[in-house]
């Protein structure tokens, strides 16, 4: 059971682990011990995630997550397979995590009239600049 808040958890049934051996540096035992973990979970068709949290997350643009609705998680960091499951772990809780609170709306404002004073005297500055440097005779 993968608890993400007090209310919400994940049962391990909704988790597919696949053990794969690490790739880089790690001398023989690298090529022997299957010690990466790749997590994936179904975001689209799991029946624990609210609705309205399974929307947010399939409208992130995340690249983990496939054209199914399928987050894939692979976790490599460390020599044991323990640590590797236990990272996946903690990188699934924190992905729905940020599914959870709603963005805030953004609330449109007006630019105040001394913004738009300034706005204005700099492109008459800029525009005095440019203007001067084609008016140079060199001669």
């Amino acid at each position: 059971m993968l608890e993400i808040e007090p209310g919400l958890e994940i049962p391990d049934e909704e988790l597919i682990e696949r053990f794969v051996r690490s790739s880089g540096p790690g001398g023989q035992n690298v090529n022997k011990v299957a010690t990466a973990v790749e997590l994936r979970f179904d975001v689209a068709n799991s029946p624990t995630l609210p609705e309205a949290v399974r929307t947010r997350l399939l409208a992130k643009r995340d690249r983990r997550l496939t054209d199914e609705g399928v987050l894939v998680l692979s976790a490599q960091r460390f020599r044991t397979q323990e640590r590797n499951r236990e990272d996946a772990r903690e990188r699934l809780a924190a992905f729905i995590a940020s599914g959870l609170k709603a963005p805030t709306p953004r609330v449109a404002t007006r630019p105040s009239r001394a913004a738009k004073q300034r706005r204005l005297d700099d492109k008459r500055g800029r525009s005095t600049i440019k203007r001067d440097r084609t008016r140079r005779d060199w001669d």
